[in-house]
């Protein structure tokens, strides 16, 4: 069965609650945590993620199994410290699509690196 439940306030029954606005807008619309290497990518754990494909050393493409309603998102991204520092951003030059995102993670010098440890998460 089918239906839409309109309410104002959502509660656990403990006494916590938050408005519905909260949980339509405050929670993450897809994320992803992977691993990236030469070979390509391995998806560890991820929430509206079909794939992820390298597209170049440091460039993966983030597809999403439903598509968002447009390309207005925030992408929040990390990578790991240890031999860095690395930083992650969308890819230079590409644009993101209510379907897809380019992400690429290198050092702080501007070079582009497969990292073994990536967590990216999608907020609309």
């Amino acid at each position: 069965m089918a239906g839409t439940i309109v309410c104002d306030v959502i509660s656990d029954g403990a006494g916590n609650s938050t408005a519905t606005d909260n949980a339509i807008y405050g929670s993450a619309k897809a994320w992803v945590r992977y691993a990236g290497t030469s070979g390509g990518a391995t998806i560890n754990a991820s929430y509206n993620v079909s794939s992820l494909s390298r597209v170049a050393a440091g460039q993966y493409t983030i597809n999403f199994t439903n598509a968002l309603t447009d390309a207005n998102y925030a992408v929040v991204g990390m990578t790991t410290w240890t031999g860095g520092p690395y930083i992650m951003g969308i890819s230079t030059g590409s644009v993101p699509t209510s379907s897809s995102v380019q992400i690429t993670s290198g050092t702080t010098g501007g070079s582009n690196t497969d990292i073994a440890y990536n967590s990216v998460a999608i907020f609309r």
